[in-house]
């Protein structure tokens, strides 16, 4: 193991909260820590606030009183760069602006020793393109902490272009030995998680534009069916509007306009007019003091069916079939053959003569039977909300037994207009695509890639395991019927996801 020892100083440079947050995570572990900033006094300010909260996590018991004093004695403010000679490491976290981060390094090439390692805590810029204006961009490595840097336990470890494997292993070891979770991974936009976590957000406000859904309806599916902690609308509100907008914009630049990362006109009109989410007292949602948070749709109470048939398999869905027969509605098999191939997706039969099936990613429209389609959920069994989309041939009395039997499952209905994928359904393909998409190009391994996406943004699956449950061929199904719905290139199938595909198909 190649970790700093913990008698090497570190620095961090820029005191903001970020900078703060890992200043606080290194001093904990045991190094002495030194603190600069551009800002004459801010250096000082950032010391006092963090060993005020040290205290207070001696008060809550999560440190001991003689471990706190240790801490505080190893922080040190420091007044100009030439006082960071010592570190054996130096963590940039100030302004995301390409220059002043390349003006920064250089300068402190010129003060720290040639073994100190070097790191920017950046979330948008090019690592490659940071580093390149050093004399020696080997030792140059991003150490993208999340915040808060003190709590959340990720840590991606980014190889520029020029970076040795020797100083991205001593980075990679030295987050490991502070208590994080560190991952690999190359240089790209968005690194892993800000890549991968696009459609979250995208393809919520794609069903948003197309008047499909409400926000706080979108959120409930994705949070109560899709298992997803917080929906896109109320994180974003929470992230701030313009910041989740700027990442978004920055990584569709950086790929060049690349339909697949287009930005949502929808949340740009909401930045426009500094409806920024909660810091502003409006996002998607109000919090003005006495506000009231906008609920979901809710279908109203119906009577559900008394038997249902299956006509084959519900496959991604299946777990719906033991849950109607504990409902107590009687589920008839149709006879074999009636549904074609074996291997042909399934669908239920509602006594009114509409089938019920899963969103697949065409549109219930341009089926020949009326179909009510239903949502991907993350386990039917636990799920809470589910989704129905009906076709505009289905009449009231067939939606009201589709309502009803998923009622009968104790779970809340959201009617929502037909749109091919739904909600939860397309989101989850895209995450998969994007996720096999990120290994195929090398910019990470799929452990690291899971890892990231659990611990950075909270999934409750890492995408590349829930593919693998699912089944590639269905994913990339669903993406190729998005395709020719929209065929725009957005839901193209990456080349690493029909190869993975391709795989499973023939093992």
């Amino acid at each position: 193991m190649t970790a700093l020892d913990l008698s090497s100083p570190v620095a961090v440079v820029g005191t903001g909260t970020m900078g703060q947050g890992i200043a606080q995570v290194a001093l904990v572990a045991g190094h002495p820590v030194r603190l600069y900033d551009a800002a004459p006094g801010f250096a000082k300010t950032a010391a006092a606030a963090i060993t005020a909260r040290l205290d207070r996590l001696v008060e809550k018991g999560r440190l001991d009183a003689a471990a706190r004093d240790a801490a505080a004695g190893r922080l040190r403010a420091v007044d100009g760069l030439a006082e960071l000679a010592g570190c054996d490491l130096v963590v940039e976290a100030v302004l995301e602006q390409l220059d002043v981060k390349q003006r920064l390094f250089q300068d402190l090439e010129e003060v720290v020793g040639a073994g100190c390692l070097l790191a920017t805590n950046t979330s948008s810029l090019s690592v490659t393109a940071v580093g390149g204006a050093l004399k020696h961009p080997g030792r140059f490595v991003g150490l993208h902490f999340f915040n808060p840097a003190p709590l959340l336990p990720l840590v991606e470890v980014v190889s520029g272009f020029a970076t040795d494997e020797a100083a991205a292993t001593r980075a990679y070891d030295t987050a490991k030995a502070w208590g994080k979770t560190p991952v690999r991974c190359a240089d790209t936009p968005g690194f892993i998680v800000n890549r991968i976590a696009r459609p979250f957000y995208a393809e919520a406000l794609r069903v948003h534009e197309e008047r499909a859904a409400d926000p706080a309806t979108i959120d409930a599916v994705l949070r109560e069916c899709g298992g997803f902690k917080m929906g896109p609308f109320e994180l974003t509100d929470l992230i701030g509007q313009d910041v989740n907008e700027a990442v978004t914009r920055s990584v569709w630049e950086s790929f060049f306009q690349d339909p697949k990362f287009t930005p949502s006109l929808a949340q740009r009109r909401l930045v426009e007019s500094r409806r920024l989410g909660r810091k502003s007292g409006q996002g998607w949602y109000a919090y003005e003091d006495g506000a009231e948070k906008a609920g979901p749709h809710t279908a109203e109470p119906a009577e559900a069916p008394r038997s249902v048939t299956l006509h084959g398999e519900l496959f991604q869905a299946a777990a719906l079939v033991p849950l109607i027969e504990a409902a107590g509605v009687r589920v008839e098999r149709g006879r074999p053959g009636q549904s074609g191939h074996p291997d042909f997706p399934g669908w239920i039969e509602l006594p009114g003569g509409a089938r019920l099936a899963l969103a697949d990613g065409s549109s219930p429209d341009s089926a020949a039977q009326p179909t009510v389609q239903f949502d991907l959920a993350l386990d039917y069994g636990t799920a809470t909300r589910i989704a129905l989309a009906p076709a505009a041939r289905v009449s009231e009395r067939m939606l009201g037994e589709a309502v009803g039997l998923f009622q009968a499952l104790g779970k809340q209905v959201s009617v929502v207009r037909a749109t091919p994928g739904m909600i939860v359904a397309r989101t989850v393909a895209m995450l998969v695509d994007f996720a096999h998409d990120a290994v195929a190009r090398g910019v990470a391994d799929a452990d690291d890639i899971d890892t990231a996406m659990r611990l950075g943004v909270n999934y409750p699956r890492g995408p590349l395991s829930w593919g693998a449950d699912l089944g590639l061929y269905w994913v990339a199904e669903v993406l190729d019927h998005l395709h020719d719905e929209y065929p725009t290139g957005r839901y193209a199938v990456s080349q690493g996801l029909r190869g993975a595909a391709a795989k499973e198909d023939h093992a």
